[in-house]
Formats: structure tokens, C-alpha cells, sequence
């Protein structure tokens, strides 16, 4: 258990330790100091309008890593005037959650002062450690405020998700981090002036942290750190490649190589050739491309040059894509690389594509016409004298589950749109649905 910080004296928030690390030093000390998030922080925001009114509250704040849970946190402490203890579910169990609510008993009884009670990761707590908070929460001994990476719904118990109110925090954007790592470099609580920083390597920066302020803030303290040690005031791009480890991937999100790269990676995965889509998929998660935009990519593919040849590989596109929204990044790579791979390797059918395209073009050229009597809607009153349904053969009455029945539209009777190649599961299709058709349309 871990005290950060006691109540901020009346004459402003507690001083900054120097020696501490710089994204602990950079920890805004009020609202008004908190980038992003302004859903939650704006006038008449929640989050706001909770702390400036210091009401009893408790909070799940739900986001990805970097965004401000632990911030926020602080914030509420400092603005409240409240005494703040952490746990971390890493290392706490119901001891030591029983040993803060005992303290915040006294508190509130000899001193009249509340008790914020952070928990990070709280996703790690057991149901039987999450349920020792309940009383305190529901007495208001406490203010909890449990940060998770999770969806709270299937990882914070229910009566303690009753009992709080769910706040969802956003990645940050570029120009978010961007902001904090300006606001570190001129900062006195930061490296006031003490090295200035190029463009390409600002620029690395918001690659290598990927919405996390405080990855941005330990990469630059890193670069800032080897840039003095070579006696240089200037932190440049190889500099920085050097002390962070991670090379720079040239490329511009914004601009042509945004599309090219996207490109390669489709027809890559087109061509079955897994090691060079990995590749290109590598290239886009290091360059810090929007990992839901790689997802849609790979979900269109899936059904664009694969279909029915695999139906499995549009279900596995569409789980990435959950999972990558489930986890955030970086672990959402490895969902990201699953369905690439299984998408490469797939036997690959563009005959979906085909029908699609023929079939829209022919409604655009006019090719439509009355649906079939037998198929028109015959579930409302008058429908039958109209003749609704009434030639209508129930497929499921007949032993085989097919009866010869016209569906479409008669300028399309016969028209073939879905031509299965003989490649993966569509050849399995292709011989049924000969018969499909012949049964159908009243051939053979």
C-alpha cells in the first residue's frame, strides 16, 4: 500500500519530487492541466461537474494504457483535498483493502476527511476482493476510483459497476501528445529548456508512444538523457533512435505511403503471399497506423478476395477486429497478425465480389420488375384477397428442403450472379448448387 500523496496544502499541490521520473514530474495538478479527454473534462463534462461540486463519488475509469487513468486519479485528490492511497491489484488483496477502509473510517470520524481510494489494473482483483469494497463504497467511507485497460462490464462485478459511475477514456491523438511533450520540454517541473527537440524527432516520438503520453514522456526523458550525455543540447532523430531502440519508420499517415503501404498489405494478402503481408503489417502497427482502420482493411478482404472459398476468414477478420477494440494496442498486433496470416494462406475466391458487382449493375440498369406474387408479404389484413402468398411453397414441407419455385423477378429468372471457382469450400458449393439451381428453376 502506497500513500502518494497527502492532502495538498492550502497554498497550492505538494512539491515535485526532481529526482522523480519525468512523466511523474509532468503529472498535471489540476483539470485545467489534463490533455484529452474533453468528453469528460469540458464544461459541462461529468467528470468535471463531479469534482468541482466534491461530491462523494466513485469512478471506474476505463481506457487504453497512457490516456490518464493514474492522472485523473490525482487530479480528484488534489482537487477534493482528499487523502489518496493506491493499491495496485498487482500486489494488494482483501488485507490490504480492509486495512485502507479501517484508516478511512478514522479519518472521516476524527478528522472529517474523506478518502480516495485508487486501485489500478482493479480487472485483476478477484469477484471476493472486488465485494470487500462494496460496503465502503455503498457507505461512502471511501471514494473509490478503479482504472482498468478492460471493459468494465465483463470484469468489474456488478454491484460494484451499480455503485460507480463508468467513465471511458479515449486514446490520446498526436496532437495530444504532442502538447504534452511540449509542455514537458519547456516545463520547470519537466526539462525546462534544457534540450530542444527536431521536428523529425518530435515526430518519431508520436510513432514510438502511439497515444500514450506517458510512453511519449519516457522515450523523450530517454533521448533528452543521451542527447546531454553527448554534450549536445539538441535531441535529433538518431539520437533518439538510439536511446529509445527503435528505429524510425519513415512513413506519413497522412500522406501517399498511408495508401501505399495499405495497398501492398491487401494485395499481398491477395497473392497468398503471408511473409510479405506480415511485412506490411508490421510496418503499419510501427508506424503507428489506427489499428481500426487495419481491421476494416483486413474485413473487407476477407469477404472482397476470399468468400466462400473460406467462410471461416471473414469470421476471424471480424474477431480481430473485436479484439483489437477489446484490447487496445500494442497486444492488439498479435489479433491483427492471426488474421493476416489466416487470410494469406486461405484459398482465395473473388466470386462474391463478382456477383455483388453484376448483380448491383443490373438494378442500376433497370433490370428489377414486381416481386413474385407467391413471395410478396401476406401477413397483413387484406393481403390474401390480393393474392399475397398464395402460390407461396413452403420449402420445409417438402422432404429435401428445395422446391421448384420462382424467387426472382421475372426479366432475372435465370440469371446466374454467384459463379463458384473450384478452389477451397467453393467447389463443395459449386456441385450443390448445380443441383440447387436445376431443382430450382425446374431443370432436369
Amino acid at each position: 500500500m502506497t500513500s502518494l500523496f497527502d492532502p495538498a496544502p492550502e497554498d497550492g499541490p505538494p512539491p515535485v519530487d526532481p529526482g522523480a521520473p519525468l512523466a511523474v514530474r509532468m503529472r498535471p495538478q489540476s483539470l485545467d492541466e489534463v490533455v484529452g479527454q474533453q468528453h469528460l473534462l469540458g464544461a459541462r463534462a461529468p467528470l468535471r461537474r463531479l469534482v468541482e461540486a466534491d461530491e462523494p463519488m466513485s469512478l471506474v475509469l476505463y481506457g487504453p494504457p497512457g490516456t490518464g487513468k493514474t492522472t485523473l486519479a490525482h487530479v480528484i485528490s488534489l482537487a477534493t483535498q482528499r487523502s489518496f492511497v493506491q493499491l495496485s491489484a498487482l500486489d494488494s488483496g482483501v488485507k490490504e483493502v480492509r486495512a485502507v477502509i479501517a484508516n478511512a473510517k478514522r479519518e472521516l470520524t476524527h478528522a472529517g476527511r474523506r478518502t480516495v481510494l485508487f486501485i489500478d489494473e482493479v480487472h485483476r482483483f478477484s469477484k471476493t476482493q472486488q465485494d470487500s469494497l462494496l460496503s465502503a463504497v455503498e457507505d461512502r467511507i471511501v471514494s473509490l476510483i478503479a482504472a482498468t485497460t478492460e471493459n468494465p462490464f465483463f470484469s468489474v462485478v456488478s454491484p460494484l459497476l451499480s455503485r460507480s459511475l463508468v467513465l471511458a477514456l479515449q486514446s490520446l491523438d498526436d496532437e495530444d501528445v504532442r502538447t504534452v511533450l511540449r509542455r514537458a520540454l519547456t516545463s520547470e517541473r519537466g526539462l525546462d529548456g534544457a534540450v530542444t527537440l527536431t521536428a523529425e524527432a518530435e515526430e518519431h516520438l508520436l510513432r514510438v508512444a502511439g497515444g500514450d503520453a506517458r510512453k511519449a514522456l519516457t522515450a523523450l526523458e530517454s533521448g533528452a538523457g543521451a542527447a546531454r550525455a553527448a554534450g549536445s543540447d539538441v535531441l535529433d532523430l538518431a539520437t533518439l533512435e538510439t536511446a529509445v531502440a527503435q528505429a524510425a519508420v519513415r512513413y506519413d499517415r497522412s500522406g501517399d505511403q498511408h495508401y501505399d503501404i495499405a495497398s501492398a498489405l491487401i494485395k499481398s494478402i491477395r497473392g497468398s503471399d503471408v511473409d510479405a503481408a506480415l511485412h506490411y503489417l508490421a510496418r503499419m502497427v510501427e508506424a503507428g497506423e489506427d489499428p481500426r482502420f487495419i481491421a476494416r482493411r483486413l474485413v473487407i478482404s476477407a469477404s472482397e478476395d476470399i468468400g466462400m472459398a473460406d467462410p471461416t476468414a471473414l469470421l476471424t477478420a471480424v474477431a480481430a477486429a473485436d479484439a483489437v477494440a477489446f484490447i487496445g494496442m500494442p497486444e492488439g498486433h498479435f489479433p491483427l497478425a492471426h488474421a493476416v496470416v489466416h487470410l494469406a494462406t486461405a484459398p482465395k475466391s473473388n466470386a462474391i465480389t463478382t456477383a455483388m458487382g453484376e448483380s448491383v449493375a443490373d438494378v442500376r440498369a433497370g433490370l428489377a420488375g414486381p416481386v413474385p406474387p407467391g413471395l410478396r408479404d401476406a401477413h397483413y389484413a387484406g393481403a390474401k384477397k390480393l393474392g399475397h402468398g398464395k402460390t407461396y411453397v413452403y420449402p420445409h414441407a417438402h422432404p429435401d428442403g428445395v422446391v421448384p419455385q420462382q424467387y426472382p423477378p421475372d426479366a432475372l429468372v435465370g440469371r446466374d450472379y454467384y459463379r463458384p471457382t473450384g478452389r477451397g469450400v467453393e467447389a463443395q458449393i459449386g456441385a450443390r448448387l448445380a443441383k440447387l439451381r436445376a431443382i430450382v428453376r425446374r431443370r432436369g
